[in-house]
């Protein structure tokens, strides 16, 4: 069965205004508690601090994956053989 659009429906494409207000909603209560984060890391204890910043650490810095370095070893990739 084919899709189409309702007659009497939004159109398609039409974003959902419920949404768009609870992310807004949602997007200025996120920063007015990043904008509080300084106060209220002062007053946790440094053990509850540390497991802050490993949770938040993510969200700041990339991932950084290992790198092997194979030089010297004889192998499929080696420029010199």
């Amino acid at each position: 069965m084919a899709k189409t659009n309702n007659p009497n429906g939004r159109p398609k494409g039409t974003p959902n205004k419920v949404t768009a207000e609870l992310r807004t909603i949602l997007k200025d209560f996120i920063y007015s508690e990043l904008e509080r984060l300084p106060e209220y890391f002062e007053t946790i204890e440094t053990a509850q601090r540390l497991e802050l910043l490993v949770k938040l650490i993510p969200y700041a810095l990339p991932k950084v994956e290992a790198v092997k370095d194979n030089r010297g070893e004889a192998g499929e990739n080696d420029l010199w053989s």
